[in-house]
């Protein structure tokens, strides 16, 4: 049976080159492209696809926001997650919000393909190294956004009133990597804002005393 695939990405070379990837599989059928999640919703609502090859990273929305909106409007949509950030300390979210898979845009042809036959089959594929974390992952508390340690050093220099330039001197990244922190931040913590993340990192464990003094 025919397969409809909807692939959501703002880049288009980059959702081309998906195109072609998926394609080559028996039975799969692209019926469009989207470069938003307001336009993924839209084309979601009208064509009900049978999986969606979902970027994290939309320039209006984040994907785990995209996801669950999806889910509401298309329950028996399968999605992926592609995406070329980093977004393991999310699995537990996402998995939670309904998805069938994540992989990294950096796989290979035959690793994105596998994925797809796996979930078109009523399975899935995860790495070995994060299935052998897995235990770990579920034992930490589902409630609790998991902050690493440059996270946290960026919120804390965000609080004092630092700017994204500031931050990016201070611990010597650049501009655009601390804009992609940030986002990766915003998604844990569940929030839209500088304004609201401040107060909700304000509010958590990571905020010591030591740092409401300094």
């Amino acid at each position: 049976m025919l397969k409809r695939v909807l692939i959501v990405d703002d880049h288009p070379v980059m959702a081309k080159a998906t195109q072609m990837i998926l394609e080559q599989i028996e039975n799969i059928q692209v019926i469009g492209i989207a470069a938003s999640g307001k336009s993924c919703l839209e084309m979601t609502l009208l064509h009900k696809p049978d999986m969606i090859m979902l970027d994290y990273n939309l320039p209006d929305q984040f994907g785990s926001s995209v996801a669950k909106q999806i889910k509401d409007i298309s329950p028996n949509t399968h999605i992926v997650i592609f995406t070329g950030i980093d977004v393991s300390d999310l699995y537990n979210q996402l998995i939670e919000l309904g998805v069938s898979g994540i992989i990294s845009k950096e796989s290979s042809e035959r690793v994105i393909q596998n994925m797809i036959r796996c979930i078109m089959d009523g399975y899935t594929m995860i790495p070995l190294s994060l299935y052998r974390g897995m235990r770990l992952m579920n034992n930490l508390p589902a409630q609790e956004a998991l902050l690493t340690k440059d996270e946290i050093q960026i919120m804390t220099l965000v609080v004092r009133g630092s700017t994204q330039e500031q931050v990016a001197n201070e611990i010597f990244v650049s501009k655009r990597s601390v804009d992609n922190y940030l986002k990766k931040i915003y998604a844990k913590l569940g929030v839209k804002s500088r304004v609201q993340a401040i107060e909700k990192f304000i509010q958590s464990s990571y905020y010591t005393d030591s740092d409401k003094s300094g």
